[in-house]
């Protein structure tokens, strides 16, 4: 029997599964999943394996996360559905869309494109595994450690969303460090390289972010030949945290369509 993905379920009406990006959680896209629930979809927000409130595992690539996926729409009754993924959770919408076609209604990624990256968030786990849980008592606390390894205030409040407290006094990371740490290759990894998706597909990318180039057009057309590619404004690589307007315009626009 195939675990459960920890999700909540906003509105009612179209399906949308929303995945979050590597080290995020479900919580992150609460307030446009809120937005697309408004406007007739029923929005699952799910923590993908080893993220948020989702069970923990040693096994960890695109197929397996696609597979996850694939089961949670089963274990839910869900025939079809569109999926938004964001960076990592890009990535496995990708691979979801590619491996199981008949239950993709449309496909929409944000701010990543179908290739292999190199490990660059070395210096974030470095971070996160230099924090020894069972001295800190607060996240003010936490943060002013976690300072010393990583100097921009958005990316330690960002990860601090994942500390809770296990017990009284006593705190932990929802995600499953050890894990994400020796799994670096498998998160920059390409989706397989045959794969493809004809359907409706929408890639979104940050004005100001370097994930998607211009020399990467064409291998998204390749796996995913109807494919728009769009700009959002003012926006990096958050870029549905950085211009939630702009992003949730161009989506709703190309969900409804």
């Amino acid at each position: 029997m195939s675990q459960q993905l920890h999700a909540s379920v906003l509105g009612s009406g179209k399906p949308l599964v929303i995945l979050h990006g590597f080290l995020g959680m479900s919580d992150n896209w609460k307030t446009l999943g809120n937005q697309y629930a408004e406007n007739g979809f029923q929005v699952h927000l799910v923590d993908q394996r080893n993220h948020g409130r989702s069970f923990h595992s040693e096994a960890f690539n695109y197929d397996i996360l696609a597979k996850d996926i694939k089961d949670y729409l089963e274990q839910n009754n869900i025939e079809k559905a569109s999926i938004l993924g964001h960076s990592m959770g890009g990535k496995t919408a990708m691979q979801f869309a590619c491996d199981y076609p008949e239950l993709t209604e449309k496909l929409i990624v944000a701010d990543i494109a179908p290739k292999y990256y190199p490990p660059h968030h070395q210096y974030i786990l470095n971070g996160l595994s230099s924090l020894d849980l069972s001295q800190i008592q607060s996240r003010t606390q936490a943060d002013k450690e976690l300072s010393n390894h990583i100097s921009e205030v958005g990316i330690r409040q960002f990860l601090l969303k994942n500390l809770y407290w296990i017990k009284k006094g006593s705190l932990a990371f929802r995600f499953n460090l050890p894990v994400l740490k020796e799994k670096m290759e498998e998160i920059g990894e390409n989706i397989s390289t045959t794969a493809s998706f004809e359907g409706p597909t929408l890639f979104l990318k940050g004005d100001a972010s370097e994930y998607i180039s211009s020399n990467d057009i064409e291998v998204i057309h390749c796996h995913f030949p109807k494919a728009q590619i769009e700009t959002i404004d003012k926006a990096g690589h958050w870029l549905h945290a950085e211009n939630p307007k702009q992003f949730f315009e161009k989506s709703l626009k190309f969900m409804n369509s």
